[in-house]
């Protein structure tokens, strides 16, 4: 799964409280900033686990400062 996250998401601590409640998840990937100051998210896991990792996100202290995000399903990347 790849999600890009707009709105205020750069300089709030999204990286750091993302990896955070990703502990919660059997997810694996990163999260990184991106020059147009939107944030990617790449995750691999399970389809459960990776609909309840984004939902926390979503509806975490973090949602004040999302605007919108852009999800898309892929297959698996054996290199995260």
């Amino acid at each position: 799964m790849t999600v890009f996250f707009s709105g205020r998401v750069q300089g709030v601590g999204f990286r750091h409280t993302t990896n955070r409640i990703s502990n919660d998840f059997d997810v694996n990937g990163f999260v990184r900033n991106l020059w147009d100051g939107t944030v990617e998210l790449v995750a691999e896991g399970f389809e459960k686990e990776l609909v309840e990792f984004l939902y926390a996100i979503c509806n975490s202290d973090l949602d004040t400062y999302i605007l919108k995000h852009q999800v898309m399903l892929e297959e698996p990347d054996r290199r995260i």
